[in-house]
């Protein structure tokens, strides 16, 4: 739905355009055991009840790595078959190639079986969080000698699926559509598998994980503001900030209108938020706000196409509101008085 050369951009329901979700925020601390305090918990009957004991207790082997990452990440790998094999010959819940089983495997119940086993749910269970946790750490030794960039827990997703030097290659995310597909799907998948956040009030989608609108609506908007200057990439902007687009965004690092909204929002609540890729689904969710009551950090949707809402951004004060506007362009700051925006039918909605 994008026409070359005009700021239209609805967004192509990329990765998981579906309702928005919650989902407890994640601790801090690459490779270090997560307090029991602050580890986001499971949400209730949504992992097999044979595993979760075994979920709980690997989410213990770093902060980084979660019990609901855990969980959606097996969803992902093996939709929780303990026997699936796929092609290319990775086996189990966590899917292993055996070479790789054979560095990192881990024995749950030792006295119940005298080797690891990639087909037995407990043992695939822990080694996936001993992986998952050593590639966090490689992943920390390369943020901080800023070889890389990027959402610490996106890049360890991004290393499990494609392997580390890919990641370091490509300075984050590598732009292979499998990669980005896996980590946008888990990070999506994640809210649906997490325990509701404690204290978060509202319903899906009207909470910004307890702050009140001004602090959780300036989140939003710093949160976009830090992209000024990306470029604008058809298709492209996923929950760990600019991925590679699609069609004529393929080879272009940076956000769409809407794939800019969807990171903002995720980035402002901690996780908790997760907006489908489509600003048309955009303009439809969150709380309806009047134009004349706009906040910083409300969500504008522009009608540039009659009926429908096909450009969407992120509004900054004084006029003025964020966005990824077309091809060739950058993520920059416009003025709602411009004559292209003035006049067009809008819909604001808020997050927090």
């Amino acid at each position: 739905m994008m026409n070359k050369g005009l700021a239209v951009c609805a967004g192509l329901g990329l990765a998981v355009a579906g309702p928005l979700v919650l989902i407890a925020a994640s601790p801090g601390g690459i490779g270090q055991p997560a307090a029991a305090a602050t580890r986001p918990g499971l949400a209730p009957h949504r992992v097999p009840a044979a595993y979760q004991p075994w979920i709980e207790a690997a989410a213990r082997t770093c902060a980084t790595v979660t019990a609901p990452v855990l969980a959606a990440q097996i969803d992902s790998e093996s939709a929780w078959n303990p026997m699936a094999r796929s092609a290319a010959g990775a086996e189990g819940l966590a899917q292993f190639l055996p070479s790789t089983w054979a560095t990192w495997k881990v024995n749950a119940q030792p006295l119940d079986h005298a080797a690891a086993d990639p087909f037995d749910p407990a043992d695939a269970i822990l080694t996936q969080a001993r992986y998952d946790c050593a590639l966090a750490a490689e992943v920390r030794r390369l943020v901080d000698s800023r070889r890389v960039s990027g959402d610490p827990l996106a890049l360890t997703l991004a290393a499990y699926n494609a392997g580390v030097g890919a990641v370091e290659t490509y300075r984050g995310i590598p732009p292979y559509q499998e990669t980005q597909q896996y980590v946008e799907g888990i990070l999506a998948k994640t809210a649906s598998y997490a325990a509701p956040a404690r204290g978060g009030g509202g319903q899906s989608g009207e909470s910004g994980g307890g702050q009140s609108g001004s602090a959780f609506g300036a989140a939003v908007a710093a949160a976009a503001l830090r992209y000024r200057g990306t470029p604008y990439s058809w298709g492209g902007g996923g929950l760990a900030g600019p991925t590679y687009g699609v069609g004529e965004g393929a080879g272009i690092m940076g956000f769409d209108c809407s794939g800019l909204v969807r990171y903002a929002v995720y980035e402002a609540s901690a996780g908790r938020v997760v907006l489908p890729h489509s600003s048309e689904e955009q303009a439809t969710l969150g709380r309806p706000v009047e134009p004349d009551r706009i906040q910083v950090g409300d969500v504008i949707a522009f009608q540039l196409s009659p009926g429908d809402y096909d450009h969407i951004g992120i509004y900054i004060g004084q006029g003025e509101f964020v966005q990824a506007p077309k091809t060739g362009d950058v993520v920059k700051v416009s003025n709602l008085s411009d004559p292209y925006y003035a006049g067009k039918p809008i819909a604001v909605r808020r997050f927090g």
